[in-house]
């Protein structure tokens, strides 16, 4: 195995990471970034309220999709089950016509799309921000700011997805994971409908949060997090505006430290401009102008319940933890 492909599709965007399989010392092998893409695709539009994917939201998934792989197959990979992992999130686990979605993307892509569970979701995305962090703890590195055990939390359109564990010998990999349905296309949809919303929607979408988070706390541990680590694109780009990026480099904003006064202010100025303020923002990827209001508010409410005093925002998610399962399914290069 010489390379791989993960295709992350969730409510909001679809994204691909092809990365190269390089072998180290012994057995290890080590994912080397290849082509890591993002395409704003919205498939989950509107699904809370029809229960149903559109004709348009389909086309440009798939349209996303035919520009994807002629990008696996540029870098020499044949689609196989051994090669391609495609996961599907929370908008095709909610969408009554998920089939039409699943046979279009096995004929542009070559393998069926694996619509994960929230579970499923949570541990992937675990792994793959998780892999480098635990490496530092294990080697004992005095200067590392990571300290288990690690909370990830993975803000999408439609759901967030929270895991609580550790890859040490005296720490399982997950402890526990639960999936809530309080992402930031559902928020924005159900309560922030005007721009800006108004004092009465942000209340209405905190106490709908903030009711999940209830339940979250039922099963997840939040305040025995060591370390709250944010992935997807509602931390990173929360991230890329604290650190007041003129444009969004993800070299800079992997592993930056967001502090809680910081991210509530942060969101207290989103929530509070028009459409078009958000989209002279720097760092604003055009197809998160409409929905980043929400899910910062997610994000606020959340690193709230876990008392730290900042969350760390990594660029390492679903789709790394995806490239991992294949090497772990394979034999290796």
């Amino acid at each position: 195995m010489s390379g791989v492909a993960a295709i992350d599709c969730g409510t909001n965007s679809i994204r691909l990471l092809i990365a190269d399989v390089v072998a180290l010392d012994g057995d290890e092998v080590q994912v080397v970034d290849a082509d890591r893409r993002m395409e704003i695709v919205r498939l989950g539009e509107g699904v809370d309220e029809t229960g149903a994917f559109s004709e348009d939201a389909l086309e440009r998934t798939f349209e996303a999709l035919r520009g994807y792989a002629e990008a696996i197959r540029a870098h020499g990979i044949e689609p196989g089950p051994d090669t391609v992992r495609m996961v599907a999130t929370s908008a095709t686990r909610d969408a009554r016509n998920r089939q039409v979605f699943v046979d279009g993307v096995r004929e542009i892509i070559g393998v069926e799309p694996e619509v994960v569970t929230g579970l499923e979701e949570a541990e992937l995305s675990f792994v793959g921000a998780t892999a480098e962090l635990d490496a530092e703890a294990a080697d004992g590195a005095a200067n590392t700011e990571f300290a288990p055990p690690f909370l990830v939390v993975d803000i999408g359109g439609g759901s967030t997805e929270f895991v609580l564990g550790g890859l040490g010998a005296d720490d399982a990999l997950v402890r526990e994971s639960l999936s809530v349905n309080i992402g930031c296309v559902r928020m924005s949809e159900r309560h922030l409908r005007q721009d800006p919303p108004t004092a009465e929607q942000v209340a209405a979408a905190t106490a709908d949060i903030e009711a999940a988070l209830d339940e979250v706390e039922k099963v997840v541990p939040l305040r025995e997090a060591g370390s709250v680590v944010c992935v997807a694109g509602t931390a990173t780009t929360i991230a890329g505006i604290a650190l007041d990026l003129s444009e969004y480099d993800s070299e800079r904003i992997h592993h930056t430290r967001v502090s809680a006064a910081d991210l509530e202010r942060i969101t207290g100025e989103l929530l509070g401009s028009t459409h078009a303020e958000r989209a002279e923002i720097g760092v604003m990827h055009p197809g998160r102008v409409d929905v980043i209001g929400a899910g910062s508010l997610v994000l606020s409410r959340v690193l709230a319940r876990t008392g730290a005093d900042h969350f760390t925002a990594s660029e390492h998610d679903i789709l790394d933890g995806v490239a991992w399962s294949l090497l772990a399914a394979g034999e290796g290069p």
